[in-house]
């Protein structure tokens, strides 16, 4: 059997096919934005270019890699911020008002080997996450009033369910990033309305209640600086009855012979009234 020719195109072909299939099994490019785990008859064997916190782009382990050809194989993981939605939740907050709650979480797969093992693929790792950012979130808002949604309390809320999930997120290899509620919508028709004319009782109640605190405080205030200012004038005219006299008959004057809207003033008394007595001197 001779050498193989330009003559013979179809073992060319064929000679072609298998090369490519050689290199392809043999060579493979990892993109920055991947990790691979590289596994021999099932087992996993080493990682290439896997997640390192604060790593720099452009020099990471992405590049060309060789593996064995036809035994070992390579499973690509994403390194990049992956998102997982909850599906719409109805939570009953502890002022009975039943809320319809949408929310995500964002998380990245920090360990690839153990999710390789665990989960074998991120869709199955998105698929775990899902239910327990559900169950997670739904506690959490079940302690809390609705009003503390638009609180700076939210913050809270959302840190306490990022922690819960984190928890369960390691046990797949992966790190919860942040967890947002997206809506928190009261149910429309019937019940919204209910929980309107509830807020608005309440806020009315609540209003009373604030102006009758005020009312009563205010009474306080005027009955303690009434006694206040009884005290310093007794102590102040007690010290000379004559000049208290002399005081408040100048007060009356100033209101009796005060002129009306026209400026004039009219004021019949005899000389010896006793009302008159501070003009008549010692």
């Amino acid at each position: 059997m001779g050498p193989i020719s330009v003559k013979n195109p179809i073992a060319l072909a064929i000679l072609a096919t298998v090369a490519l299939i050689l290199i392809g099994s043999t060579v493979s490019i990892v993109p920055e934005t991947r990790q691979a785990v590289i596994t021999r008859f099932g087992e996993p064997v080493y990682i290439v270019n896997a997640y390192k916190p604060g790593e720099v782009f452009g020099r990471t382990g992405a590049g060309v890699n060789l593996r064995i050809p036809f035994m070992d194989q390579i499973t690509w993981i994403d390194k990049r911020v992956q998102a997982v939605d909850m599906e719409r939740q109805q939570v009953l907050s502890t002022d009975q008002l039943r809320l319809q709650v949408d929310a995500y979480a964002r998380y990245r797969i920090v360990d690839p080997l153990r999710m390789f093992i665990a989960a074998g693929t991120e869709e199955r790792v998105s698929d775990a996450l899902r239910p327990i950012l559900g169950s997670t979130l739904r506690a959490e808002l079940g302690k809390r009033r609705f009003a503390l949604l638009l609180s700076p309390e939210r913050g809270v809320m959302m840190d306490n369910v990022r922690a819960r999930l984190n928890r369960v997120a390691r046990q797949y290899g992966a790190e919860v990033i942040d967890v947002r509620i997206k809506r928190a919508d009261l149910p429309d028709g019937t019940p919204l309305e209910s929980a309107f004319q509830r807020m608005r009782t309440a806020r009315k109640q609540e209003a009373l209640t604030i102006q009758a605190e005020g009312a009563k405080r205010a009474q306080i205030i005027r009955a303690e600086a009434d006694a206040t200012a009884a005290r310093i004038y007794a102590d102040s005219f007690g010290k000379d009855p004559a000049f208290y006299d002399f005081y408040r008959a100048m007060q009356s004057y100033r209101s009796t012979f005060s002129p009306d809207a026209q400026g004039k003033t009219n004021v019949v008394l005899s000389p010896d009234n006793d009302f008159l007595r501070q003009f008549r001197g010692k």
